[in-house]
């Protein structure tokens, strides 16, 4: 039997403990606890969430890799490359790849009656995979791309729809500044919102035979091959692989492939990402540190009220370790029950976010226009098992008193 263990359960069940003063201060410090757990499941979940959807909107726009002629600037005027490359085969065997399709871009000036605007078009073939854009359609219909015909029908944003004051089923010119200038007529069929707004200002997704014929290219000839992977995860480990396969030889023309990964092209907005980690710890670090603290002035409380007690088991020979147990026994009990509501509140209010989107963002400022939510049952076990270990190891330190409470005093104690 463990008598510790025993006694701590007889303690925590009296009626009389609930009378007591130490009650209201361990009710605070277990409060404590559960609020910071809340704090770190709610911190975790939307730190999570917001680099998951920034990062697979980023990725939706440009692929996890892209191949491209290693002549190829940061631009939008490119150097073609074949997309019937001997080497592509052996990309498309690499573990990680999930899908590749061809891709070309080109800038130019979409020009309405009235207004004028900025724009890339980005030409994709029957390969392309449209998740992505299609998810944002808002209005208006997919673009059905083929083989044989060039389609004139294009995706065009919400933002640049609004800014030219366009609708699906209007038509536009768009002007490429080149030699000799020229222009093509686009009719649109669809339009997307993605809220990643430095995107979506930028991209007119059309029909790949258009800009092939402007760049004077062959029907051979793009821009480059995006590379779709199964995880971001595996952008670095794939990267590596294509590089050995693609980037070390020179093509038949004498040219050389780039192979570049999303987190490069886009350096700015992963490292941005990667800083909201560090405000994760700090968050985690002070609630730790917090319900720390509280645990130990509430066991502080719970020992002075005790005192009387602990010199009894003194007197009876109960060792030093065997009362520390006691109190240990009883403090993760009262930290098991904060964790518990620390657990229904946090998961609450995460849950009401991810239903109802309650808090909303500037699309301009954050890529986003709600706090996203991420439900990840291993960041949660281990926010909890955390919570726990520190408490305990803090609650070591308060116990330590308990061998310095003479026997003969604390019996008369009161």
């Amino acid at each position: 039997m463990n008598t510790e263990l025993f006694i701590a359960k007889r303690i925590i069940g009296h009626k009389r403990e609930r009378k007591r003063f130490s009650s209201s201060i361990v009710g605070i410090a277990t409060f404590g606890i559960a609020l910071g757990l809340a704090v770190m499941i709610v911190a975790v979940a939307i730190v999570t969430g917001f680099k998951n959807e920034i990062s697979n909107k980023v990725v939706g726009f440009g692929s996890h890799i892209q191949i491209i002629n290693m002549d190829s600037n940061t631009s939008y005027e490119t150097t073609p490359v074949s997309k019937s490359l001997p080497v592509i085969d052996e990309i498309r065997k690499v573990p990680e790849v999930e899908h590749l399709q061809v891709f070309a871009i080109k800038a130019g000036i979409i020009k309405t009656e009235e207004n004028i605007q900025g724009a890339v078009l980005k030409g994709v073939g029957p390969d392309y995979d449209w998740t992505f854009v299609n998810e944002g359609l808002i209005a208006g219909e997919p673009v059905s791309i083929s083989d044989s015909i060039r389609s004139n029908q294009v995706l065009i944003s919400n933002a640049i729809a609004m800014k030219l004051d366009l609708e699906a089923g209007d038509s536009f010119n768009m002007y490429f500044i080149q030699d000799p200038p020229r222009a093509r007529k686009f009719t649109i069929a669809g339009i997307y919102r993605t809220s990643l707004v430095e995107f979506d200002k930028l991209y007119v997704y059309a029909d790949i035979k258009h800009l092939q014929r402007l760049n004077n290219w062959t029907a051979d000839q793009v821009s480059g091959y995006e590379v779709m992977l199964h995880s971001i995860r595996d952008a670095e480990a794939a990267t590596l692989k294509i590089r050995d396969i693609a980037a070390l030889d020179f093509t038949e023309d004498r040219s050389r492939l780039k192979v570049m990964p999303i987190q490069e092209k886009y350096n700015q907005i992963f490292d941005w990402l990667n800083l909201q980690d560090m405000n994760v710890i700090i968050i985690i670090t002070l609630m730790l540190v917090v319900a720390g603290f509280n645990m130990i002035s509430g066991l502080l409380i719970l020992i002075l009220e005790r005192t009387n007690m602990i010199g009894i088991l003194k007197g009876m020979g109960a060792v030093n370790g065997s009362i520390r147990k006691i109190f240990i026994y009883q403090s993760g009990y009262l930290a098991l029950k904060g964790l518990l509501w620390g657990n229904m509140i946090g998961l609450a209010l995460c849950f009401l976010q991810y239903k109802f989107n309650l808090i909303t963002l500037d699309p301009e400022s954050y890529y986003l226009d709600t706090v996203p939510i991420n439900f990840n049952l291993l960041h949660i076990l281990l926010l909890n098992l955390g919570t726990l270990v520190s408490t305990l190891i803090f609650l070591l330190i308060p116990s330590m008193i308990i061998a310095r409470v003479s026997p003969e005093r604390s019996i008369q104690f009161n």
